[in-house]
């Protein structure tokens, strides 16, 4: 499977500065900031600062450090946000997953029950 990464998707125009965020977290591979369409109390996006298009993209090209960061980056964003009660944390990965942005991110949805994620059909 080939990732063709857009380098003027939103998400990289932010991590260039083109586009202002309500930075949370960034640690040195990891950017995290508020989304702008919150569906919780918390609703924040993770994103690593390199060219990933999706999570399986991330998982197979980064590298352990930028793996490591971002997962150490998300455990410090559930202490920092205060969700110990619970989270859900969400990825979309291409058209069947309806993936909107075309750079891997993960949403942080918490501070509120969130009920069941998917209901049965």
């Amino acid at each position: 499977m080939r990732f063709a990464y857009d380098d003027d998707n939103i998400f990289a125009r932010i991590l260039r500065g083109d586009i202002p965020c309500k930075t949370v977290l960034e640690t040195e591979h990891s950017l995290a900031f508020e989304d702008i369409s919150a569906q919780a109390p918390v609703h924040v996006l993770v994103i690593p600062k390199g060219p990933y298009v999706s999570y399986d993209h991330f998982a197979r090209d980064a590298s352990d450090a930028e793996i490591l960061d971002f997962n150490r980056a998300v455990a410090r964003l559930c202490e920092q946000c205060d969700l110990e009660d619970g989270f859900r944390a969400i990825t979309n990965a291409r058209a069947h997953g309806h993936q909107e942005v075309p750079h891997f991110h993960m949403h942080l949805l918490g501070g509120r029950p969130l009920g069941r994620l998917l209901e049965r059909s």
